[in-house]
């Protein structure tokens, strides 16, 4: 007797995604904000900027071209924002790399997509965590209270203030989609408003003279361009840095279930959140490398000491201690928290719906796949989202603060791994019908090919940077190295390898998905629907 493989919440599903989450709940704009609120703007240049102009032992990297990598980085993420809207359009799995990766390759290139999504999010919670309870301090403290604003240098203090963040957080999302994306429209609001003051003034200070001596410098078409700079020393490495400022806009899509026009709305808000953040980033990383300078010592962006959070070192002489100054600290402190708060929600909001696609499509177990009746959330997915970084959180706080900044270039890693998978992936799936149109030769093929080339060269050569022992130094300037190699070489590659572990292990317990018999690798034909599962003996 057969029997075709339905997942736990399909009987609950209210629309065609069968998965139980709740139709049409947030519309573009809510798609919008929630993916740029997602790449935590503020956050994402305070932590790494300063890693952009310069590595991690102080020697200069981009330098003054630091915007002209910004804009470079750009580039490949919009044509993987292509492959996400082509590919969503046909197939609105919340699932998205994982499901789209099995479709086109199979089981095994698809599992290891979504450990990519799943292990890059968990990572970064544990950055997001510590900023944002540093920063809880220093907001707080900011209302003239010194020994709280104090309190943000104090290791157990911001891990606590962490751990009640990544909580809330986690409840926020647990509750619905609705209220996560109405946070995120103030949040995003107050957010993109600061860095917009913080740039102006800035600019203005720069321009009339009233910089700091010896740190500003006066803008430069020059820093546009990358030529000069060297690709696998200094352009490679910089660009998987600024990959992780633009990474997050794919959130839009992992919602695409819960989204009013799934097959339409979400590759769109996630081509127009690539746009928009180019124009902040550009902005901001111009007024930041024009203001600061990119000097070894004091508010330089190449001062190791401060790379790690340039704008806290930045804030005092951009607002200066007037009044208004001292007020206008206080709300850029509270920028960096709201961003990295909100970033925090909003990386919980992806992994959770990229375990439930996964759990309902047998490839790890059923509990994840699990939906609450009355919020229509994943339940075991959102709560072990939680749980699970909170504990790598403890884990990598206790090691090292000095592994958290390891993380960031480790992250450009894994990013680029999933990114670049899915682009691969949207031509191959496709490839039947990209020469019936100019635009589907474009969009289905050129882009989403080229955002995977670029991607892949960028991962080969950054990856041989990261791995030098003195890529990443720590404040005495000792090197920071795991077995001898460089750390955020070895956190990278060990994220994406331990994949393969937990795979085998669900393998053995469960061989139906990774014989390809509930999501079928196939071709997309105009004109004909996706396969289901197959039937199973």
């Amino acid at each position: 007797m057969s029997k075709t493989l339905i997942s736990d919440s399909a009987a609950n599903a209210n629309f065609d995604g069968g998965k139980g989450l709740k139709s049409g709940a947030i519309g573009l704009f809510g798609s919008v904000v929630v993916g740029v609120a997602s790449t935590a703007p503020a956050y994402s240049l305070a932590a790494s900027l300063g890693f952009i102009v310069a590595t991690g032992g102080g020697a200069i990297l981009a330098g003054k071209q630091a915007p002209a990598i910004v804009l470079l980085a750009f580039i490949p993420m919009y044509f993987i924002a292509q492959a996400y809207k082509e590919l969503n359009q046909v197939d609105p799995d919340c699932g998205t790399t994982f499901a789209w990766a099995s479709r086109a390759f199979g089981a095994v290139t698809g599992w290891m997509g979504g450990w990519g999504v799943v292990i890059a999010d968990i990572i970064v919670m544990s950055n997001l965590a510590y900023i944002a309870g540093q920063y809880s301090f220093v907001f707080i403290g900011g209302f003239g209270l010194p020994q709280v604003a104090a309190l943000g240098g104090n290791y157990w203090a911001s891990t606590i203030v962490g751990l009640v963040w990544i909580a809330l957080m986690t409840w926020i999302c647990y509750r619905g989609i609705e209220i996560s994306a109405r946070l995120q429209i103030f949040l995003l609001g107050f957010e993109v408003l600061m860095l917009l003051v913080f740039s102006t003034i800035a600019l203005v200070r720069v321009s009339t003279g009233n910089g700091v001596a010896g740190h500003s410098i006066a803008f430069s078409w020059d820093w546009f361009n990358p030529l000069g700079l060297d690709f696998g020393s200094v352009i490679a490495p910089a660009l998987l840095t600024a990959i992780f400022i633009y990474w997050g806009w794919d959130s839009a899509v992992s919602v695409n279930e819960e989204t009013k026009d799934p097959t339409r709305t979400p590759g769109r808000a996630a081509v127009i959140s690539t746009v928009l953040l180019l124009v902040t980033y550009l902005l901001v990383t111009v007024a930041t490398v024009s203001f600061a300078g990119i000097g070894t010592k004091g508010i330089g962006l190449g001062n190791p000491a401060t790379s790690g959070d340039v704008f806290s070192a930045m804030a005092p002489a951009v607002f200066g201690s007037s009044g208004i100054g001292s007020v206008l600290q206080v709300l850029f402190a509270a920028t960096i928290l709201t961003s990295a708060a909100a970033s925090t929600q909003t990386t919980i909001l992806p992994t959770a719906r990229t375990t439930l696609s996964m759990a309902v499509h047998k490839a790890i177990p059923s509990r994840f796949s699990r939906i609450h009746p009355r919020f229509l959330t994943p339940t075991w997915s959102t709560i072990g989202m939680g749980l699970v970084s909170a504990v790598l959180f403890l884990v990598f706080t206790a090691i090292s603060l000095n592994l958290l900044n390891a993380l960031i270039g480790s992250l450009g890693l894994m990013i680029a791994f999933y990114y670049g998978l899915t682009g691969l992936a949207c031509t191959w799936f496709f490839r039947r019908t990209l020469f019936s149109s100019v635009r589907n030769f474009v969009f289905r093929g050129l882009f989403p090919l080229l955002g995977f080339l670029s991607l892949a060269a960028i991962f080969v050569y950054g990856l041989i940077s990261f791995a030098a022992p003195d890529w990443l130094t720590d404040d005495a300037g000792k090197n920071v190295t795991i077995f001898g190699i460089g750390a955020e070489a070895v956190v990278g590659v060990l994220g994406l390898l331990i994949g393969f572990v937990f795979m085998a292990i669900y393998w053995a317990k469960n061989p139906a998905f990774f014989r390809g018999q509930v999501l079928p690798r196939t071709v997309y034909i105009e004109g004909e629907p996706l396969p289901g599962p197959a039937p199973v003996e």
